[in-house]
């Protein structure tokens, strides 16, 4: 049933907020909008409503994190995510083990505009130090982050949600792994990293080009760490090697363009064989730039085999 990863993280917030009482849960004047509010009803004296004040929610829950909680900050990911400096000093480089919950990513939220857009924010939160970065796929994702978040991992961490529907994706016995992505859809002539919202357009658009003799492989990558370096893969007769990628484009361009710009991009690869990748960076990086974190790696023609992903460091 399609749902939007916003509602899962609330029900599935109340629901850890029954097991583990160190669990607590502050917003910022927007409670209904990011579904806060049902683990306030549950459990208003965990609750903090800090009004339009994110910066003082980030100093009060880097606090009781440092005192034993576990806060879940939560805000549109524009607003909370706009708090940058505050995330920098009281979280990232404190280690306060704050879970901050940015909704309405992406452009999905259509007519409310680039005000209430979260478009920045991957780029800014994945270069913080000791930050990971979550951005589940569906319903089922969503409730096992919010699990290992609540009561396995134990430093600071941004998840990346939305207000629109997005249908299950997720395969029967799916479990969430920290760093691990999850094949959706096998394929031998292409394969499309997708990520959060635009997990579904990859989809479609594989389905579609399918009708068209191109066969392709999707990949959910819902761990987007900034620790991400290299994509091996195992190319007959030759030492591994990875090569850069010809494609990188920003997370409002793949959104927009939904299937579409899979198709598009996928068709000249699908002769040689070979990698897209879209992590909703929302910078436009170019090949030519030096040193990028996201990096996309191109299978040569020829290669019969990923051998191994081994690319999230913590």
């Amino acid at each position: 049933m399609a749902k939007a990863t916003r509602l899962a993280f609330g029900e599935a917030l109340a629901e850890v907020g029954a097991t583990n009482s160190r669990v607590v849960a502050f917003d910022a004047d927007l409670s209904k909008s990011t579904m806060s509010s049902l683990f306030a009803k549950k459990f208003p004296d965990r609750f903090f409503e800090m009004g339009i004040q994110e910066a003082n929610m980030i100093g009060a829950a880097a606090g009781m994190a440092l005192s034993g909680k576990i806060p879940f900050i939560c805000s549109f990911a524009c607003f909370i995510t706009g708090r940058y400096d505050m995330i920098r000093m009281s979280i990232a480089y404190s280690k306060a083990g704050v879970r901050v919950v940015g909704t309405h990513a992406g452009i999905g939220i259509g007519e409310d505009g680039n005000s209430q857009m979260g478009l920045e924010d991957v780029g800014l939160m994945r270069g913080l130090p000791n930050m990971i970065v979550l951005q589940p796929a569906d319903e089922l994702e969503t409730r096992q982050m919010i699990q290992f978040l609540a009561n396995e991992y134990e430093g600071p961490a941004y998840i990346r949600l939305t207000r629109q529907n997005l249908p299950d994706v997720s395969p029967a016995g799916y479990q969430f792994k920290l760093g691990r992505s999850v094949i959706l859809r096998n394929g031998k002539d292409v394969t499309c990293f997708a990520s959060g919202g635009t997990v579904p357009g990859a989809l479609q658009a594989a389905e579609q080009l399918a009708a068209e003799g191109i066969d392709v492989r999707v990949v959910n990558l819902s761990s987007i760490n900034r620790s991400m370096r290299i994509w091996w893969f195992s190319v007959p007769g030759k030492r591994k090697r990875s090569l850069q990628s010809r494609i990188i484009m920003s997370s409002a361009e793949w959104e927009a363009r939904s299937a579409r710009c899979w198709q598009r991009n996928a068709r000249p690869w699908s002769n040689g064989g070979g990698f897209l990748i879209n992590l909703a960076n929302p910078a436009v990086l170019r090949p030519s730039m030096p040193n990028m974190n996201s990096m996309a790696r191109e299978l040569p023609a020829g290669s019969k085999s990923l051998s191994r992903l081994d690319s999230f460091g913590r």
